[in-house]
């Protein structure tokens, strides 16, 4: 392959990438065989601000590579751009007789990032509604249930397995523990789960009974 098929092969598949993905998906082609590496043709490049000819990379870093840079793929890796946009980078060389050009992607997933935290806002509660509503009941009394339920596996709560605090679970289950207010975030803490950890076992439980 001569060095103009090479990088007429990559410029058709850096610009049909930013076609499929869209505009946060930057695609251009090296000259890597330059040790500034220039760019040959580019598409999207809005997200890093840079165009053809331009010898900065995605970091806005105009160095020369070394030697084994300019010859190494890249894959996968976060790179953040002048203007603060996050993104995930990836190059890949196509080296011949005469020529080392490279295909670079680069993925802006900036938005997904307020996103991500937008729905975590959203899924974020400050108590869960099944402990609010069950009936008040004595926190000692659910201290000596948990106390009673856990001597008859014969370990202490920190050496327990899985399989252990399933059956725990169970036993408190049996006794009515969990009729009583709070009695989760209770159980959760004397075996140093999670709440969340707590009604998955109370679920397990349910199916082993058939309920």
């Amino acid at each position: 392959m001569t060095r103009d098929e090479a990088f007429e092969f990559l410029d058709r598949t850096a610009k049909g990438i930013a076609e499929m993905f869209g505009s946060s998906c930057e695609t251009l082609v090296h000259d890597m065989g330059v040790p500034s590496h220039p760019i040959l043709s580019i598409y999207n490049g809005h997200i890093s601000g840079r165009e053809v000819g331009s010898t900065m990379d995605i970091m806005g870093i105009g160095l020369e590579l070394d030697e084994q840079a300019a010859t190494t793929d890249q894959v996968n890796l976060a790179a953040v751009t002048p203007d603060g946009r996050q993104t995930k980078s990836s190059t890949f060389h196509m080296i011949g007789a005469d020529y080392n050009l490279a295909l670079g992607i680069n993925f802006d997933y900036t938005s997904l990032v307020f996103a991500n935290r937008i729905l975590e806002d959203l899924m974020n509660a400050q108590s869960d509604l099944r402990s609010a509503l069950w009936q008040p009941g004595d926190a000692k009394q659910l201290g000596d249930l948990f106390d009673q339920c856990a001597a008859a596996l014969g370990k202490p709560a920190d050496a327990l397995t899985k399989t252990d605090r399933l059956r725990l679970v169970g036993l408190l289950r049996q006794r009515n523990a969990f009729s009583y207010r709070k009695s989760v975030p209770y159980v959760a803490g004397r075996l140093g789960v999670s709440r969340y950890t707590v009604y998955k076992y109370l679920d397990e439980v349910a199916e082993e009974d058939g309920e």
